[in-house]
């Protein structure tokens, strides 16, 4: 199964998207996922929506808002309060976990590797096979 991170963006729209394909791939959602981090002195934090491979595909795809949301844990905001509030919605818990910051790395496929030993570590989502 191949893993791969598709980037929407940091803006509102982005998260609107993010929260449209949840709601139209209820059934294939493997996990809602939240990643903390520090960026000089701004704490932030990217949504992301792992969803289990379309049939007969081989792709797990992860879409992810990458570092475009204040942390909700020190600022309260509406763009995490419309994650929050789809995840009620569909019945799923969002699950949390403090990583780097795509900064530290040159090239975001290298984050999006880290990332991706740092899911599979935690059990967020499955060894390759």
């Amino acid at each position: 199964m191949i893993q791969r991170f598709i980037e929407l963006g940091e803006g509102y729209s982005d998260i609107y998207e993010l929260l449209e394909l949840a709601r139209l791939n209820r059934e294939r959602i493997h996990r809602l996922i939240r990643l903390d981090t520090t960026i000089g002195n701004n704490e932030k934090t990217s949504l992301a929506m792992v969803l289990e491979p379309a049939a007969p595909g081989k792709l797990m795809p992860i879409y992810i808002c990458r570092e475009g949301v204040t942390n909700p844990d020190v600022t309260p905001n509406q763009r995490y309060d419309l994650f929050s509030e789809m995840a009620e919605e569909l019945d799923l818990t969002i699950h949390s976990l403090s990583v780097k910051d795509s900064k530290q790395f040159k090239e975001d496929e290298l984050y999006y590797q880290y990332l991706i030993g740092i899911l599979r570590m935690n059990r967020y989502i499955p060894p390759l096979q």
